[in-house]
């Protein structure tokens, strides 16, 4: 008979099960077998000291449980079967499960806010002092996200936990056949690159493989977003593997013209590795920037792990010289023999000292990953994950000393941040974009901006690097990238637009988000403290003010563009929309060795022509159908330049130099 002991509010126990207190000083609390403990969701239990469950006794957690070590060379956490401890992939023996409330309700995010009730809530378990050693108790974990596409982003949070067992947890069978999307592949940070398994009886979780590292899943006909899964194996001690210091990623590799040079799989760097932070910075592939100082890790632990403090000088994590931070993948496409690439991610961005951008997914979940990117290897501080674990789905306050159940208050600053997000007729999220202001911001397009973050190829919302001087559309950079995250200097760039395009007619209502110094700010608000605020104008021509959640429509056409300001423009009359960019680009595809035109998803015909640099045509192709690239046969080996001119049916055109 299952008693729910626990149900809400905070409470500190210290608890026996069936009158089983044993006396032995390793073990403060007894679970014994035909027993059940069932901590309810919200709920706090403390046991200061050793914990074990025997046989058929279980643990059941629905909320948070804290071991702490009372005498740490004695503790033990150990789930028994009579009086051996339970194997590894067994199921005899004592339980201790962690329990999604709301398994249906993984894709959706808890709102960083501490009044904010959480839609997605779990089991969590903090151990706290006790030695690797003495933690052989095996802990199930429930699991489900998104699924991420030809290979799955994945956490292993236990300490020598076979590979090979995730095959029955996770319901397909994993070998170590590179390129088939059935393999196991972890991040090597210093050569940056995805290693091959040993074997797929290696032991993770170890010294060789420490529980934060990155693994990607071979996603071929592996389903852990309809169906819940559960993952188990011992967990992670917090007394060692559980820090790294920030420095060597990608030292010495070198990536080659355009980044195809390759790895030591045979596979070119550019078709696996990205950095949407230096690519609005101008540096592609520029051997010091580009896809270097990034830093791979997934949660260790059975907690939350809080990324919030990061950037705060005080904190005991502070990184002086940190970027921005990649979080959350939505999708990831692999091509077999080859490699992968990536499609799209959440992103935060370090703009004074106030992050920007996803900021809800700064509390990384159980099982969860992210990527820490630098914007150099001046500093080389130490990230220690035990110190970012925290029970609460909302950051603690930059304030607050860092415990486990420390609460958030209010942070300061001066950087005004818009979000606008894309609803479907459903009202549901389809995209979004962001753009933030500040003193210290830079206008236009510098490779000395650090608040930014490019957008996807198939994304539908975002905006355009903006002319720095008068606003608008930068030409020059219209055919390079887009912006998912986009920054101004607040002061010079006031009543200057950006340019917000949206690309599908799904699109039919924007919501409006303001922060200011990473807070929300009231409902209903527009001024900010500076007593300016952000206005839209659509193509009706129009200035409106936006205040928090209200939601506009997206009036006009399934490709169009938007003018967004920080402070009230002046002298603005009727509609000036420009012409919105076409998602066409001219590229060099490195599988063949030859440019290519990616065409725009919504053209259906194209004309293609190549100039040389006298002005001679010396490619033209008429009616191209654009369901698939169309290759630029140039003459191989011969520099040249090259200027590119490309054509849809209803008159679009996109236009583009090659430089051989």
């Amino acid at each position: 008979m299952k008693r729910n002991l626990l149900t809400v509010g905070l409470l500190t126990a210290f608890f026996a099960v069936n009158a089983q207190m044993t006396t032995d000083p390793k073990v403060l609390s007894h679970i014994d077998d035909n027993a059940t403990f069932y901590v309810g969701k919200g709920a706090l239990v403390y046991n200061g000291g050793g914990l074990q469950v025997k046989d058929t006794g279980i643990l059941e957690n629905h909320g948070n449980i804290m071991i702490v070590a009372n005498d740490p060379a004695k503790d033990v956490l150990r789930t028994l079967n009579g009086t051996s401890d339970k194997v590894e992939g067994s199921t005899v023996g004592g339980t201790i499960v962690n329990k999604l409330n709301e398994p249906t309700a993984y894709a959706t995010w808890n709102t960083n806010s501490s009044t904010a009730t959480p839609a997605y809530t779990y089991g969590q378990l903090y151990i706290q002092g006790i030695s690797q050693d003495n933690i052989k108790g095996i802990v199930n974990q429930e699991f489900r996200s998104p699924n991420h596409g030809g290979y799955q982003e994945f956490s292993v949070p236990f300490f020598g936990k076979t590979a090979s067992t995730l095959s029955a947890e996770l319901g397909k069978t994993f070998n170590t056949t590179r390129w088939l999307q059935n393999e196991i592949l972890v991040w090597n940070n210093d050569k940056i690159v995805f290693d091959n398994l040993s074997s797929i009886s290696e032991v993770l979780g170890t010294n060789t493989r420490a529980p934060f590292s990155y693994y990607i899943l071979g996603g071929k006909n592996l389903d852990v977003a309809s169906v819940t899964r559960t993952v188990r194996g011992v967990p992670v001690s917090d007394l060692t593997n559980n820090s790294r210091t920030l420095s060597g990623a990608g030292a010495g590799i070198v990536y080659g013209t355009n980044g195809t040079a390759i790895n030591q799989y045979n596979e070119r760097y550019n078709t696996y590795l990205g950095d949407n932070f230096a690519r609005t910075r101008n540096k592609i592939w520029d051997g010091t920037d580009y896809g270097k100082n990034m830093y791979f890790f997934t949660n260790p632990y059975l907690t939350n792990l809080d990324l919030r403090n990061l950037n705060v000088l005080t904190d005991v994590n502070y990184i002086p010289n940190i970027n921005g931070i990649r979080l959350e993948p939505t999708n990831v496409q692999y091509q077999p023999g080859v490699g992968g690439s990536i499609v799209g991610f959440k992103y935060v961005t370090n703009s004074n000292g106030v992050w920007t951008g996803d900021t809800d997914y700064l509390l990384v979940r159980p099982m969860g990953t992210f990527v820490i990117k630098l914007l150099d290897n001046s500093q080389t501080p130490t990230l220690d994950l035990s110190k970012l674990r925290r029970f609460n789905y909302y950051s603690r306050d930059t304030s607050t000393p860092y415990t486990v159940t420390a609460n958030r208050g209010q942070a300061n600053g001066t950087v005004k941040e818009l979000a606008i997000i894309g609803l479907n007729s459903s009202g549901g999220e389809v995209a979004r974009m962001y753009y933030v202001v500040y003193p210290e911001g830079i206008s236009g397009n510098s490779v000395n901006v650090k608040g930014q973050a490019a957008a996807g190829s198939t994304s539908l919302l975002g905006s355009y690097e903006e002319n720095p001087v008068s606003g608008g559309y930068d030409n020059n950079y219209t055919n390079s990238y887009w912006l998912y995250i986009n920054e101004a200097n607040e002061n010079d760039f006031k009543g200057k637009n950006i340019k917000m395009v949206k690309y599908s007619n799904d699109i039919v209502s924007f919501k409006v988000q303001l922060k200011e110094n990473g807070s929300l700010v009231s409902d209903g608000q527009h001024l900010l403290s500076t007593n300016e605020g952000f206005y839209f104008k659509g193509p009706d021509g129009n200035v409106q003010s936006l205040s928090q959640n209200m939601v506009l429509p997206s009036a006009g056409s399934s490709n169009q563009d938007y003018d967004v300001y920080y402070g009230l423009p002046s002298g603005v009359l009727g509609s000036d929309q420009s012409t919105v960019p076409s998602r066409t680009m001219i590229s060099y595809d490195p599988y063949i060795g030859k440019y290519v035109v990616i065409f725009d998803p919504n053209w259906k015909k194209a004309d293609v022509q190549v100039y040389d640099m006298s002005g001679k045509l010396v490619i033209s192709s008429k009616g191209i159908n654009t369901t698939s690239n169309y290759e630029i046969d140039l003459v191989q080996n011969v520099k040249n330049v090259y200027f590119v001119k490309v054509v849809s049916e209803k008159g679009v055109t996109v236009q583009s130099k090659i430089i051989k």
